[in-house]
């Protein structure tokens, strides 16, 4: 791995977990091409966290990583996966952030590009509208196959099918529609999110979308420019090197969630 001049000879930790957030965390490192430690946590048979990662930062959750600056003497310590995106691509890769203002109209209210009105959209939406009703149709998903009494499954079964009836299936089915044609307005087509090229936006919309494609049912013909650009995204050569990277210091292949099955999940 090259590394790029703008690293400011930082030390850079990333405090990976499976099945999480992180690993675009790593593919974003790989795109940025700075030098990296990986730290690898495994998650335990309640599925949570090991404590360990408590002595990080106090949430014990991951990404988490550290960043020490040449001659500090420790690391600055960062949680949640925009506030990490934003620091990195700010400190070292700056083509990652569109422009913010059209020019001649720096500073002025509604001078704003449109690359840059995207991707501070996208940013927070990730995380924030997106990502939460996933996390609740997991849960759902885990009471409909939690182990109860045979007399209790049809009531169970029929809690968790209400709640994907009434409430996940609609919402997923409304926010999809939005990004396939959020995307397809995008200055290129659908090829990024925000503009002609790969954005911190790109990276945080990853993660959620590739777990919409088994839940959602998120596929070529329902939504082909969605599909489209998860699977671009996961042939770009820096996501590939991150996979393997994982693969490499877990011991275990490294599988997205776009090809696994909810109850692998």
């Amino acid at each position: 791995m090259s590394t790029q001049p703008n690293q400011q000879n930082a030390k850079i930790t990333l405090y990976w977990l499976t099945k999480s957030r992180a690993q675009r965390i790593i593919w974003l490192l790989e795109e940025l091409q700075v030098e990296y430690d990986l730290k690898v946590f495994k998650r335990g048979k309640d599925q949570l966290a090991p404590p360990e990662l408590k002595e990080i930062h106090p949430l014990g959750k991951s990404p988490v990583i550290g960043v020490q600056a040449a001659g500090a003497e420790k690391p600055v310590i960062l949680a949640e996966s925009g506030t990490i995106v934003e620091y990195l691509t700010e400190h070292f890769g700056r083509w990652m952030i569109p422009n913010q203002y059209v020019e001649g109209k720096e500073g002025m209210v509604g001078g704003e590009t449109e690359e840059w009105l995207r991707y501070r959209y996208l940013m927070h939406y990730a995380e924030g509208s997106f990502m939460g009703l996933l996390v609740i149709a997991l849960v759902v998903h885990n009471i409909r196959k939690a182990p109860v009494p045979f007399f209790l499954k049809p009531i169970t079964n029929a809690i968790a099918g209400k709640i994907d009836t009434s409430f996940i299936d609609p919402q997923l089915k409304t926010h999809l529609d939005f990004l396939e044609g959020y995307l397809g307005q995008s200055p290129k087509q659908g090829e990024f999110f925000c503009g002609t090229s790969l954005t911190g936006a790109d990276v945080m919309m990853v993660f959620a979308l590739e777990a919409a494609v088994p839940r959602a049912q998120l596929n070529e013909k329902t939504y082909p420019k969605l599909y489209g650009w998860i699977r671009r995204m996961q042939g770009r050569e820096a996501y590939q090197r991150a996979g393997e990277k994982v693969s490499e210091a877990s011991g275990e292949q490294y599988v997205p969630y776009s090809d696994m099955t909810m109850d692998e999940f």
